[in-house]
């Protein structure tokens, strides 16, 4: 740059005028070149600099997914014109065949022809044998015998695995179901567990299934605890446990879990709606490829997310009954909710920023904002030490002040001056509650602490594909982020959620605080 931010800060419209034509033009000269170097760092993108592409914000990444699949369609259909010249086969394909194609690809869904088929690859001994029996006759209740002749029917092995003395140890069991006929001249057959369609899921909730629940507890820590792909899980299961399973299983149980967990938001709701203190917090996240929100609501007992819309309406109905403090941020839409409280580090931030603007006004606005803040938060620790100390009456010469410097820069025609001063006027009894009441906090770190694992996930994975993909993700972080708020490890508490969701039995409910 060839002005520093020290020359910057001298600059001022009564400077300007008192310069030469020959100055001036020397000083623009020099500007010019500043803003144009200014501009082309700040239009670097991925695609025309080294940044990686995960740089982008969430907001961009539409733009950017629609430019890669106009490229992705151009390549393809120059690949399409080669093989039509070259007379390929897939060019001779019938109309039939064509209206099958998925849109922008020259490739039908499913397996291709001539591609190597892969199956169910389990090549493990049998470490155990476990016999479901009919205990009573469903007919006429007697209850059977243990020597009672058992007639088995059907089977199903299931790979699991259980934490020994030495770590964790693989199970592979043969489950055999069968009959039992009674003296009453019924026969009664036992199958295994399945839990009724339900709306909203089309992934089935059985004991029909090559996993079991410990195992799959270990697949969703594996994927959002520890953040990796499913490629990356059926490389860490083959090499470890010796455990082959393919990316789509994987992908099943992982949704499994969500939805044996669907029971649990409703008693999520309801600690929320009885809690006295709410924090929440959203930040941006792609679900197949379009821009949506993720949200969390935290209390002293529970986390919970949500995928949805950047509008009241994801919360509305949850915030209906609830009739406790809420803190947030600055973003408008919480203002529907009276009983609030803001977060005063974004202000204090968006105060150092403009004290370390280049614009003289903004800077000194900036500085004085900081100094009122320093002066209320001190304040605010004081009276959490002196319970009777009356900080809207100690500070009510200063508060004026300070709301009449911004009415006074309302109107500023510097963008940041202008939107800090109307944002303390427009939140400003919520800003201020927190001195009446000194015990309530003054930052809003608790919630955006709660989406800092998710952020750096959505970074690695993009987001979610579908609905009911991310449906299932909040669910099992709700679930994970409260156990471990209570103390509790989720993962046995996962697998005997869906262990008893797999029967068609309800959800055990939420463990007890142990901290």
């Amino acid at each position: 740059m060839r002005l520093t931010d020290h020359d910057l800060k001298q600059i001022e419209r009564e400077y300007l005028a008192s310069l030469s034509p020959e100055q001036l033009l020397h000083l623009s000269e020099k500007m010019l070149d500043d803003l144009r170097d200014a501009r082309e760092r700040l239009n670097q993108t991925p695609q025309n600099s080294s940044r990686p592409s995960g740089s982008y914000a969430p907001w961009e990444q539409s733009s950017f997914a629609e430019e890669q699949k106009q490229i992705e369609d151009v390549d393809a259909s120059e690949e399409q014109k080669e093989e039509a010249d070259k007379g390929s086969k897939d060019a001779r394909q019938s109309d039939d065949d064509q209206s099958e194609l998925r849109p922008g690809s020259n490739r039908k869904p499913g397996k291709q022809p001539g591609a190597k088929g892969v199956g169910r690859q389990v090549e493990m001994r049998v470490t155990g044998e476990e016999i479901h029996a009919p205990s009573t006759c469903a007919a006429c209740g007697k209850r059977f015998e243990e020597e009672a002749p058992f007639q088995a029917t059907t089977g199903l092995y299931v790979l699991d695995v259980e934490r020994g003395e030495g770590g964790l140890e693989v199970t592979h069991v043969k489950h055999i179901y069968g009959e039992r006929c009674c003296s009453c001249g019924h026969v009664t057959q036992t199958r295994p567990g399945r839990c009724e369609d339900e709306a909203g899921w089309t992934v089935g909730l059985t004991e029909w299934h090559l996993v079991g629940p410990t195992l799959a507890s270990l697949l969703i820590c594996l994927s959002l605890r520890m953040r990796l792909s499913r490629p990356r899980i059926r490389e860490f299961l083959q090499d470890w446990l010796g455990i082959r399973l393919s990316v789509g299983c994987i992908n099943q149980c992982i949704t499994e879990g969500g939805r044996a967990t669907a029971p649990l938001e409703d008693e999520f709701i309801a600690e929320i709606q009885q809690s006295e203190l709410l924090y929440a917090d959203e930040t941006g996240w792609k679900e197949s490829g379009r821009t949506v929100w993720l949200w969390v609501l935290r209390t002293a007992s529970v986390t919970f997310y949500l995928i949805g819309r950047r509008s009241w309406d994801v919360i509305a109905d949850i915030m209906e009954q609830f009739a406790g403090w809420l803190m947030s941020d600055g973003y408008g839409q919480y203002r529907k909710y009276g009983q609030r409280i803001r977060c005063l580090a974004h202000i204090v931030r968006k105060a150092r920023g403009l004290e370390e603007s280049l614009h003289p006004e903004a800077a000194e606005f900036g500085q004085k904002v900081l100094e009122y803040l320093a002066l209320f938060i001190k304040g605010i620790h004081e009276a959490r030490g002196d319970p009777t100390m009356d900080l809207p009456a100690r500070f009510s010469q200063e508060l004026a002040q300070l709301q009449a410097l911004c009415a006074q820069h309302r109107d500023h025609q510097h963008d940041k001056t202008r939107k800090l001063a109307r944002e303390l006027l427009n939140d400003w009894d919520a800003i201020w509650h927190v001195l009446a009441y000194p015990d309530l906090p003054i930052t809003n770190n608790v919630a955006e602490r709660s989406l800092r694992h998710w952020v750096i996930a959505r970074k690695i994975s993009y987001g979610t594909r579908t609905q009911q993909g991310s449906r299932a993700y909040t669910l099992l972080a709700s679930v994970i982020d409260t156990c471990r708020q209570r103390g509790v490890s989720p993962w046995p508490y996962i697998a005997a959620v869906i262990a008893e969701r797999r029967q068609g039995n309800p959800a055990p409910p939420l463990p007890q605080s142990v901290v």
